[in-house]
């Protein structure tokens, strides 16, 4: 197993850090990982953090969903329930901002169901998933020919592009929010969607909040914190938008961490908490998803 360690902020580049917390592996390898917090910025960031030819063990697990289509256990379930519904959400979602439908691309499109459905909805998609499994069930849920790489589609420009909760998986963060720029077209809108560290539910959970998942997310986003990144990019943030079903699913998952088990009832009450906090507090839901345009 290889590690690196980051010796410079990835948003600010300064090299000053401190430790914010020790966060355990829950899903897959049971190893404790530091999260460290840049001291000029704020930014945080799983360091050290196994390298890109490493990491692909820490996905190696039935558990990981964005990767299969398990439906077992109460927590898969509710998540495949709630994807029905947040994805016909993310659709209208894209629609609103290019209400002429053109192409778009689904940066970790995972097992495609996002772009099924915008296919079904008339739009031209295109995908890419470096993971081998998740892409070839994504190539039999579209009927397309899904890219391993951006490098497989170079030169090809598209109305919208999307990341949904992928952009704290990527060890390039700063390479390739520039390579996905230069495929978004010139009034093109770019989407991310990543979980909030500042959330109710990160603090009421802490180390056992599910949506820190290390080593997997490489980087804990806030508002702040997303809003330098585009800033870095040249991207001009025209909207911050709530997730609020993720309240309830990490929080079912941040449980299990903590209790063994996922208990229903404090999981519901947690996430109802976490969004009405968030309602009151400044859009801090426990996701958000950033619609961002060229300056």
């Amino acid at each position: 197993m290889s590690y690196e360690r980051l010796e410079q902020c990835p948003i600010c580049g300064k090299e000053t850090f401190k430790n914010f917390l020790v966060v355990n592996d829950n899903a897959v390898s049971k190893e404790s990982f530091v999260i460290v917090e840049c001291e000029n910025c704020t930014f945080k960031f799983t360091n050290p953090r196994p390298n890109a030819e490493s990491i692909g063990r820490y996905y190696e697990s039935e558990e990981y969903i964005s990767h299969s289509n398990t439906t077992s256990g109460i927590i898969n379930r509710a998540y495949h329930v709630v994807r029905s519904i947040t994805t016909k959400q993310k659709v209208e979602l894209i629609n609103r901002y290019a209400p002429v439908k053109g192409s778009i691309l689904d940066y970790g499109c995972g097992t495609g169901n996002f772009l099924a459905a915008c296919k079904k909805d008339n739009w031209e998609i295109r995908g890419v998933e470096p993971n081998t499994k998740a892409r070839e069930q994504a190539a039999e849920n579209t009927g397309e020919i899904i890219a391993a790489t951006l490098e497989d589609i170079e030169g090809e420009k598209y109305e919208v592009i999307t990341l949904w909760h992928v952009l704290e998986h990527i060890h390039t963060l700063n390479e390739t929010m520039t390579q996905l720029l230069e495929c978004l077209q010139d009034d093109g809108t770019l989407v991310i969607a990543v979980p909030n560290a500042d959330s109710h539910d990160a603090q009421e959970y802490k180390e056992n909040w599910a949506a820190y998942d290390v080593p997997r997310h490489l980087y804990h986003f806030t508002q702040p914190t997303m809003k330098r990144f585009l800033k870095k990019h040249k991207m001009q943030l025209e909207e911050v938008l709530p997730m609020k079903f993720d309240a309830y699913y990490v929080s079912m998952l941040s449980e299990k961490h903590k209790q063994g088990k996922a208990k229903m009832i404090s999981s519901v009450m947690n996430g109802y908490r976490s969004n009405s906090y968030a309602e009151k507090n400044g859009n801090d839901y426990s996701s958000l998803i950033f619609v961002a345009k060229r300056k």
